[in-house]
């Protein structure tokens, strides 16, 4: 008996040090985002693209003093490598041929980012405009999304790339180019810093993969449901559970999307941190769980305004807005739905070993133990 446990304490003491070790990268919200405008005129085209500055650190150093910044001096120093990367990066093609790069605007370091201004020609009436952003490709540790803002004429539309759904095509009409202006800024036009947007080539499509995206680089989403799942349960309680869920992550995220109710990301990230503990921690005092869905639909609430983040700095227009943010939200349930159903069966053959209480009560401590650690960081780190 004295072995058996030995090794039992001895395995979990292995895992809790792969996951410390996995936990430096384990923030939920950890996306390289870009901002990018396209603004078409009759004269020529238009491409603004910012990006942050810690994802310029990454791709050509110039820290010089490891204050996790860059200030002018510094980047002076790398722009030029980081004009070549982006320059090969970004493929901007029009009626299918790449447009070759022209005399660069600028490249300037301005908010903690670094902004390229180009212009490309004009795209005429019946001929399509692709742009495919490789930046990250293939890094699979980075969750990189370039959020869109596209301007033609009056109108305006949004995307978002991410993942391997990389490239946004527009074919011009005949319309569309009447409606241009001459080659003046557009009215109300707003910032790089401050223009984002939704997905790929199809909008809602694009909106559904960003927020599959967004789940599964969301680890701590993932480990507050793997949380409320390794709980022993009866088939009613985990419907009830995720339901709840469900229901609570929409509401918030709906109404934090449009603007009716705004929480501070220093409240909301501690908070989610704070989720995952209760849960492991409800676990580990509790051998059988009861109303976990009113817990889980509280908790959700709280994930909501969480999963809201990467919405609420993109400039998606009203006419818009229903349709990515419910695109959006089924991406994040259809993450969800898979999850549950892979882990459910596993789960009800972990229960009829004799062991699968200590098996969920190692499963939840080291849960509580990353909840914590999250919950410190939050609480005393910049958001």
């Amino acid at each position: 008996m004295a072995v058996c446990r030995w090794r039992f304490f001895l395995s979990i003491s292995m895992a809790l040090l792969v996951l410390l070790s996995f936990e430096n990268r384990a923030d939920a919200h950890a996306y390289s985002a870009t901002y990018s405008t396209l603004e078409f005129y009759k004269s020529k085209t238009e491409l603004t693209y910012a990006l942050d500055d810690v994802s310029v650190i990454e791709l050509v150093g110039g820290d010089t003093n490891h204050d996790g910044t860059l200030d002018a001096g510094e980047f002076a120093k790398v722009d030029q490598k980081l004009l070549e990367i982006l320059k090969s990066n970004l493929v901007l093609k029009i009626n299918g041929e790449s447009a070759a790069w022209p005399q660069i605007e600028s490249l300037t370091m301005h908010s903690k980012r670094a902004i390229l201004k180009a212009s490309f020609p004009a795209v005429a009436a019946s001929q399509s405009i692709q742009l495919t952003d490789q930046l990250y490709l293939n890094d699979t540790a980075s969750n990189y999304v370039n959020l869109m803002t596209i301007y033609y004429g009056a109108q305006k539309s949004t995307a978002a790339l991410s993942g391997k759904n990389r490239t946004w095509t527009l074919q011009m009409t005949e319309n569309d180019v009447a409606g241009l202006q001459p080659g003046d800024a557009l009215p109300q036009q707003q910032q790089p810093e401050e223009a984002a947007s939704s997905s790929t080539t199809d909008g809602w499509l694009s909106f559904f993969v960003l927020g599959m995206n967004h789940i599964l680089s969301g680890y701590d989403h993932l480990l507050f449901l793997f949380s409320l799942l390794i709980a022993r349960q009866t088939f009613k309680q985990y419907a009830g559970t995720i339901t709840a869920f469900t229901i609570a992550h929409s509401i918030t995220l709906a109404l934090t999307v449009t603007g009716v109710i705004h929480i501070s990301s220093r409240i909301v990230e501690p908070a989610i941190a704070l989720s995952i503990c209760y849960v492991a921690l409800d676990n580990l005092i509790r051998k059988k769980v009861s109303y976990r869905w009113v817990l889980t639909f509280i908790f959700g609430l709280i994930h909501g305004m969480g999963f809201a983040d990467i919405l609420t700095v993109m400039n998606i227009p009203k006419s818009e807005l229903a349709v990515d943010l419910i695109s959006f939200n089924v991406g994040i349930e259809t993450v969800q739905v898979i999850i549950v159903a892979m882990v459910l069966p596993a789960l009800a053959l972990l229960y009829r070993w004799k062991h699968s209480r200590r098996v969920v009560v190692a499963c939840s401590a080291v849960a509580l133990m990353l909840g914590g650690l999250w919950l410190v960081e939050r609480l005393f780190t910049d958001l």
